[in-house]
């Protein structure tokens, strides 16, 4: 196991009517920026109970952040914050309105200009405190300080991440998910499938305890995903989902292990060039790059296919080969397409895509570093 140091700040308040915890966990004397995107907290009753538990304090709204967050709208709440003098930002929604939020909540005591965070990776020292109340599990962004933000003007996707822009507390009621489309809940379980991939499917350093629980969450998004499509309301299906999607990315289980990613910085070229989903991306590159780097992730792959998909017949190229095959299966069960063509895109786009990945550095992707632009563009080949 490689050394670590790990820490998570973030308070998490679970279960159904937990939104009136915020009356206790925003500062009475706080002016308040509330931060969504739109949708079913338009039309559900989350908006309306946040509201309520805030009570009488000083409340402003900022509505309309979108799905892979654009930094010209979240500079907008910027300037809304400033105007309203605002002391506390709360984010109501999924990854992308928490994700803008971190983005807001650094912008604002920032000095310069505020894309450096991303473009630049310039340090971010400060922070706006922020609080969220989760209501689409996927991204994993209610228990962690990163966060993905895109500019659409110059077509970059690009990612940030500072200790100071962990939420301080994450309100995740389960009930709140009842409303959400089956698309949403489709991507949110390949999103937090993917996000436990990236830093398992590595290669073996003797991390016992980490491995076991990658193992869990995984089995555990297999068995639900399905009945969550099949069964909105579900109480303890949501339940179990929004944990798992939360664990999957709040450092825990990538603790002392060697990490990949590769397969989200090329889907992040894809969302910003074509606007796909981001599951969506991640569900076309993830089996193509397991097919790519197959030997290097040798050991591990057998190890996935034996505990996550119960393969433990045929030769060991078999067995992979048909770990690779069972993910590829599970998320076209879940309705999402796993090849560029399913969403009309052929090969044409490759070379835009592999340029815009070294334009933003990424040319030694990979937990060895040895996924160049060259084996990024063969991954995408093979993914059409």
């Amino acid at each position: 196991m490689q050394n670590f140091t790990y820490q998570n700040p973030t308070r998490i308040i679970f279960g159904a009517g937990q939104i009136a915890a915020l009356d206790a966990e925003v500062p009475q004397s706080a002016r308040v920026l509330v931060t969504y995107g739109g949708g079913s907290i338009l039309s559900n009753t989350v908006l309306a109970q946040v509201r309520t538990a805030l009570g009488r304090r000083e409340v402003s709204e900022f509505g309309g952040i979108e799905p892979n967050p654009a930094y010209e709208t979240l500079m907008q709440a910027v300037a809304l914050a400033r105007a309203k003098d605002v002391d506390f930002l709360l984010a109501v929604g999924g990854g992308s309105v928490i994700d803008g939020t971190k983005f807001i909540a650094a912008a604002l005591k920032f000095e310069g200009e505020p894309w450096d965070i991303l473009a630049r990776q310039a340090v971010v020292s400060d922070a706006m405190p922020f609080g969220s109340v989760l209501t689409l599990p996927a991204a994993g962004s209610e228990m962690n300080s990163g966060g993905v933000i895109s500019h659409r003007a110059k077509g970059d996707k690009l990612a940030f991440n500072s200790a100071v822009t962990y939420p301080a507390f994450s309100i995740l009621d389960p009930t709140t998910t009842f409303s959400l489309p089956p698309r949403q809940i489709a991507n949110g379980v390949v999103d937090a499938f993917v996000h436990v991939v990236e830093q398992y499917l590595t290669y073996p350093v003797d991390a016992k305890v980490q491995d076991r629980f990658a193992e869990g969450l995984l089995v555990t998004l297999v068995e639900i995903g399905p009945r969550a499509l099949a069964e909105p309301l579900d109480y303890d299906v949501r339940a179990n989902l929004m944990w798992a999607a939360t664990l999957a990315l709040n450092g825990l289980i990538g603790a002392g292990v060697p990490q990949d990613w590769s397969t989200h910085m090329i889907g992040h070229e894809i969302t910003a060039l074509h606007g796909l989903d981001h599951a969506q991306t991640l569900a076309i590159v993830l089996p193509a790059m397991l097919t790519r780097c197959r030997e290097g992730k040798r050991a591990k792959l057998l190890q996935y296919a034996e505990r996550v998909w119960n393969i433990t017949g045929g030769s060991e190229d078999e067995r992979i080969t048909g770990g690779i095959a069972a993910t590829r299966a599970f998320f076209e069960q879940m309705t999402i397409g796993t090849r560029l063509s399913d969403y009309r895109i052929d090969g044409s786009s490759i070379a835009t895509l592999v340029a815009k990945l070294e334009e933003h550095g990424m040319t030694g992707l990979g937990e060895r570093g040895d996924v160049t632009p060259e084996v990024s563009r063969e991954v995408l080949q093979l993914a059409v």
